[in-house]
Formats: structure tokens, C-alpha cells, sequence
């Protein structure tokens, strides 16, 4: 096995793992009456934004009816919301509300609170090491992403 075999292995396993970190992370957050698929559009919006529709719809891998019907939703509960496009107006963006930001807020805090229990006894060292890996992956692997 090639090194880059290893990597893609070695990457696929992290995906993984990040997506089983990410339920552990979220699965006894309050979030009132938000949807799971709902906290998940408003946490990514909370990372990039303001987005498109149909770039939440790609993100997501939801159909643009189902997407456009849970932005609306989110919309009346007065989480985000949308603006139109300076130089199209047929165009708009989405982004979270002063309430959805709050909101996120509140959640982010909740899964802080738990990452620093997964790493309280993890050496500084340990910690240097993990974060210049991050920055690693930040600038290569998912620079596309971003």
C-alpha cells in the first residue's frame, strides 16, 4: 500500500469518526422545537454564511424543494433569514438572525463544554500537536471548502 492509499484510509476513517464525534457532540442538545435537519442547516450556516439555497441544498444532499421548505420554516421561527442579492435581485442569500446566532451560540457553548471534557486529560503537547494537524488539513485538504 501506496502512502497515498494510506492517507485515503486513514482519511476515511476520520470522516467517521468526526461524524460520530458530531452526534455524540449534539445528540442531548436542547434545541426546542428545531429539527435535526434544521440544526444542522442553521450549524452550517453558522460556519459560512451568507449562502445560497441551493448551496445548502448541495451541502446537505436535500432536494431545493425540501431545502427551500426548511429555510421558510426556520425563517418563521425567526432563525435566519434571507437577503437579496445587491447586484441580482433574483438572487438571494441566507443567513442566520440575531436570534438564530444566539441560538447557535447556546449550542456551540453546549458542545464546547463536552469537547473539553474529551480532551481534559489529553497532554499540551498532545494539544499543539492535534491543532498544527487541523491547520494542516485547513490548508490542504479542505481548502477547496472553504
Amino acid at each position: 500500500m501506496d502512502s497515498k492509499d494510506k492517507l485515503f484510509g486513514q482519511m476515511v476513517s476520520h470522516i467517521a469518526a468526526s461524524h460520530q464525534l458530531h452526534y455524540d457532540m449534539t445528540k442531548g442538545m436542547p434545541m426546542d422545537d428545531i429539527t435535526p435537519l434544521q440544526y444542522e442547516i442553521m450549524e452550517f450556516l453558522t460556519v459560512k454564511q451568507p449562502i445560497t439555497l441551493s448551496e445548502i441544498s448541495e451541502c446537505k444532499g436535500i432536494s431545493m424543494p425540501n431545502t427551500s421548505r426548511e429555510i421558510r420554516k426556520l425563517t418563521e421561527k425567526g432563525l435566519c433569514e434571507k437577503i437579496e442579492d445587491r447586484e441580482d435581485r433574483r438572487k438571494q442569500y441566507i443567513r442566520l438572525s440575531s436570534l438564530g446566532e444566539e441560538k447557535m451560540g447556546m449550542a456551540f457553548g453546549h458542545m464546547r463544554q463536552l469537547f473539553l471534557q474529551q480532551i481534559e486529560h489529553v497532554p499540551e503537547v498532545d494539544l499543539a500537536r492535534i491543532s498544527e494537524a487541523l491547520e494542516v488539513l485547513g490548508t490542504t485538504i479542505f481548502r477547496a471548502n472553504s
